[in-house]
């Protein structure tokens, strides 16, 4: 699956800008609830943490509603970009309100939580599972049959625009937005433009408070 996001990432990024795609070395196969959550967000800071390669401009965190963000902000000195955020904050500027299509039903509350946390929240008029696991997304003829029928209990929500609800769906947004004639919004995308864009204004997470550079102290990473 990190292939095909790193694919869809690249498709969107600009001429000049490479795109690395990163595995945690560790934790679930795939991130479906708050424990795959917490898990994989630990997972992910580790693997930034232990990072040796090329020097890189900004991070793109796909996971969509997934923990982490903050944290990666802390320890990185470049753009973090979340394509929760990201997604949302497109979809606001195509539309009044938008709605989510996610994965398992159980996904939409802990995504709610993260949209609430980024403060797009308010403009979110539904999130809906499709039912499917994220492991299942790679049939896409069926995932875009289960994305079409949830997109449609967003719309009848109040949707006027909508986000694909997790990085595997990217490459959907063009077939699913002609057949239901609303703006679709992919996360990956999304994240890959504002982080270029970030970069290209020469700017990057504030350190005055919240996102402050971690406290010095010892910390264990693992078994001790």
């Amino acid at each position: 699956m990190t292939e095909e996001i790193v694919r869809g990432a690249r498709a969107a990024a600009g001429p000049g800008t490479a795109v690395l795609g990163l595995t945690p070395a560790w934790g679930p196969e795939s991130a479906e609830g708050w424990l795959d959550s917490y898990l994989s967000a630990a997972a992910v800071i580790d693997r930034l943490r232990t990072y040796h390669g090329p020097p890189y401009d900004a991070v793109v965190m796909a996971g969509f509603g997934e923990h982490g963000r903050e944290g990666v902000r802390e320890l990185v000195d470049v753009p973090v970009v979340d394509i929760t955020e990201a997604a949302a904050h497109l979809a606001c500027l195509l539309g009044r309100r938008y709605g989510v299509v996610t994965t398992l039903e159980r996904s939409c509350g802990q995504i709610e939580d993260s949209l609430e946390l980024a403060g797009v929240g308010r403009n979110c008029a539904a999130v809906v599972g499709t039912g499917l696991g994220v492991l299942d997304l790679g049939d896409r003829e069926r995932t875009e049959a289960a994305f079409l029928t949830a997109a449609e209990q967003a719309r009848d929500a109040g949707a006027e625009v909508l986000v694909l609800g997790c990085a595997g769906m990217t490459g959907l947004q063009t077939t699913v937005a002609e057949k239901l004639g609303v703006p679709v919004v992919d996360g990956v995308g999304a994240a890959v433009k504002l982080a270029e864009s970030l970069v290209h204004l020469g700017l990057t997470t504030s350190r005055a408070g919240s996102f402050a550079r971690p406290v010095p102290k010892r910390r264990v990473w693992g078994k001790p």
